[in-house]
């Protein structure tokens, strides 16, 4: 669409049809002082003669009709499909014999959520949030991860030598796992993160004391804080820990999208740190984790904070690490 003002926008070609149809200029005097060609001049008259000054403004360029676009039929069983089973446009393609982007187009045109926006079971679009302040609402979870022997589990040797390594007899125990404990600030994403031995009422207490310190460290006065309905957090040891001063909200049950956040950064732990490279053993992993950590706070671009690091968000904590 062109500025109004523009030469020969709206406003030039209501004075090129008033100096034709008013004036009475010819065609090609009338081209030649807008500097347009004649078949142009004579539209925008006859335009002029017709409509008035309402037919100086752009018309639409879709066609008067469109003999290759989907039926009708076809685009309400695309509506079906992607309502009713939630499958992507291939999958809906495949099944009609459509090409995927015809379909992509259908769905786009009657501005159905992306399957990433909805919940998988319901079939609802999620619901984001984002509070305000840092401290407002901090989630907090767990992450079990296997251990990873001495010499390097699967990954790293193949999995007949990772198999040997791990061991079942009575000689060789068995590895068991490694409990990562998160706390992470809604507002800002900052993370405060251990790896402990267990997942017990104690330690989840003993956790949140280090993390809440850790925050209030930082300038961060935690209001909220966001669990699952494990045993370890329904605890009066942890409900302990916790004090007075901060509010324990839960998630609902089968509801771990409710806790999206710290899910999120576990997922985003594991394929970053964890399953990133080969370790030869857990105690390889294990250092690695503090400087993967502080990568995260202090130099990972976090797509929901337009790029910048979750320091960022923090007064006290940005430009005191390098």
């Amino acid at each position: 669409m062109s500025h109004p003002n523009a030469f020969l926008a709206p406003l030039g070609r209501l004075e090129l049809a008033r100096c034709v149809v008013d004036a009475g200029w010819s065609l090609r005097r009338a081209a030649d002082r807008f500097q347009v060609s004649v078949p142009t001049a004579a539209r925008w008259a006859a335009r002029y003669r017709e409509f008035g000054e309402s037919g100086m403004g752009d018309r639409s360029s879709r066609p008067a009709s469109s003999p290759g676009r989907t039926p009708r039929r076809r685009e309400r069983r695309i509506i079906a499909l992607r309502v009713n089973r939630r499958w992507g446009p291939a999958r809906i393609a495949y099944l009609l014999g459509m090409h995927p982007s015809t379909v992509h187009k259908v769905l786009s045109r009657y501005r159905l959520a992306r399957l990433s926006w909805l919940d998988r079971a319901t079939g609802r679009v999620i619901r984001r949030y984002e509070h305000t302040r840092p401290g407002d609402l901090v989630h907090v979870d767990i992450k079990k991860l296997g251990r990873i022997p001495d010499g390097g589990g699967h990954r790293a040797v193949g999995r007949a030598k990772g198999w040997s390594n791990r061991g079942h007899g009575k000689d060789r125990p068995r590895q068991g796992y490694a409990y990562i404990h998160t706390a992470i600030d809604d507002h800002s994403r900052l993370a405060y993160s251990e790896i402990l031995p267990n997942e017990r009422q104690e330690t989840a207490a003993g956790f949140w004391q280090r993390a809440n310190a850790h925050f209030q460290g930082h300038g961060i006065t935690v209001l909220r804080v966001l669990t699952d309905n494990g045993s370890c957090y329904r605890s009066r040891v942890f409900n302990d820990a916790l004090g007075p001063g901060i509010k324990h909200k839960y998630t609902r049950p089968y509801r771990p999208q409710t806790n999206g956040k710290v899910e999120r950064f576990n997922r985003t732990m594991t394929e970053e740190w964890a399953y990133a490279r080969p370790y030869r053993s857990d105690t390889e992993r294990t250092q690695a984790f503090l400087a993967w950590l502080h990568h995260y706070n202090h130099h990972r671009g976090h797509t929901a904070l337009k790029g910048q690091p979750p320091a960022s968000r923090v007064t006290n904590l940005r430009g005191q690490y390098t």
